[in-house]
């Protein structure tokens, strides 16, 4: 058994090492926003054309000395400075003192995979620059860990999000974790009081959004008593595939229609409900994802699902229930191997012509969406619930372990 003073300095190890992550992504962030900084950054975004090779040898080489190096010695010192304030408070056992060291230990790593790729060290890029390596993405962007894609993004989508480089612990509390800056948005639904609300908060953000309706109107929003007319197509529930040229050209795709028939079971209420909240979502997200073709949009394309808190709770309309937990079913099991970021959105009880006795309102449950989004939640859960927040990971795991045991990737 571990005793209390080796538990205590591994816990204090691992804290360092957090510790210059931290202060690696703070550093960075301080780069895209102090310009002394920015102009020793600059060389860094200088280097790689989209595919990640690089413009120049000599420029890489270069952004090591003026940016990779700098950064590295930063985090030194913040690791010393750690280290000497935990020995000197005497919150470590003298014979475990040395685990303190372990932060500036594992950011000497870093010093020295610098000071190699700056002097063109054979093969020093590959084993140290990981982020930074070519090929194919393999995986989609990470959720708590920098990959690949993550970083991918942070120099083509948004140079001013994505500055984790590790952990993603600092994108997720500053809300950089997910940039919807100049994206395309396509949201069904959108004349729903959610919708209306969710493309007025996109579109704050800074997204190009697409109104996506069966109704025969144009569609508006109000922001500041300003009226901004909003690119509004019509469609058709069975009729998804005449969309498939809109959503080759989305970014994100949000599946927002819905229907709630409350206590109905008649042949036409099963009908409608499964066909309206189930199979026309499902071969929306199916049509989607044939989109996914590049690194690029491994990168960046999204689908945003709403499945609602009927997933786990109760609807009191049973057919509403039963065909949002098909439609969230088939979610978790596309997720298994999707090529992109499939969200849930799961949301209790909002005011709205589908729920007039909602507690929620819209306009509240819309900005919630969003802000847990760009901090990059990949299950979205707004609601006055308790209950949810503990029921639905633990259903989200355990029907994600079944299907990942049961069927083929």
């Amino acid at each position: 058994m571990i005793n209390s003073s080796l538990f205590m300095a591994i816990s204090i190890a691992l804290i360092s090492l957090i510790w210059v992550e931290l202060v690696r992504d703070c550093y960075h962030f301080l780069a895209h926003i102090w310009q002394p900084l920015g102009r020793l950054h600059n060389w860094h975004h200088r280097v790689f054309k989209p595919d990640l090779s690089v413009n120049s040898e000599e420029i890489y080489r270069q952004a090591n000395w003026y940016n990779d190096l700098p950064e590295s010695l930063v985090m030194l010192l913040f690791s010393i400075g750690f280290a000497f304030l935990i020995i000197s408070q005497g919150w470590m056992s003298p014979s475990y003192q040395w685990l303190v060291w372990i932060g500036s230990l594992y950011t000497l790593t870093f010093t020295g995979g610098a000071i190699a790729r700056g002097l063109g060290v054979p093969l020093a890029d590959e084993i140290t620059d990981v982020t930074h390596r070519q090929g194919d993405f393999t995986s989609i962007p990470a959720n708590f860990f920098v990959n690949r894609p993550y970083h991918w993004r942070h120099h083509f989508d948004d140079q001013n999000a994505y500055f984790c480089g590790t952990l993603t612990i600092v994108d997720r509390v500053i809300g950089t974790a997910l940039s919807l800056k100049g994206k395309k948005i396509a949201v069904t639904g959108a004349n729903g009081t959610l919708g209306q609300e969710l493309i007025k908060q996109l579109y704050l953000k800074g997204a190009k959004v697409t109104a996506l309706t069966s109704q025969e109107k144009p569609l508006f929003i109000n922001n500041k008593n300003e009226q901004i007319s909003i690119k509004t197509i019509t469609w058709q529930i069975g009729e998804e595939s005449k969309l498939n040229s809109i959503l080759e050209k989305t970014d994100i795709l949000i599946i927002n229609h819905g229907i709630n028939v409350h206590g109905d079971i008649s042949a036409d209420a099963i009908e409608n409900s499964y066909e309206i909240n189930t199979f026309s979502g499902w071969r929306l997200m199916e049509l989607f994802l044939t989109t996914v073709r590049n690194n690029e949009h491994k990168a960046t394309k999204e689908i945003w699902v709403n499945t609602s808190e009927a997933e786990v709770n109760p609807a009191f309309s049973p057919l509403y229930e039963m065909s949002k937990r098909t439609m969230g079913e088939l979610v978790t099991m596309k997720r298994i191997n999707a090529p992109c970021v499939i969200r849930k959105l799961i949301l209790g009880p909002f005011k709205s012509n589908l729920n007039p006795i909602g507690i929620m309102s819209a306009d509240w449950v819309a900005k919630q969406i969003v802000n847990l989004a760009v901090r990059d939640f990949r299950d979205i859960i707004v609601t006055i619930n308790p209950l949810t927040y503990i029921a639905f990971p633990i259903k989200e795991l355990m029907t994600s372990t079944y299907f990942r045991l049961f069927t083929k990737n």
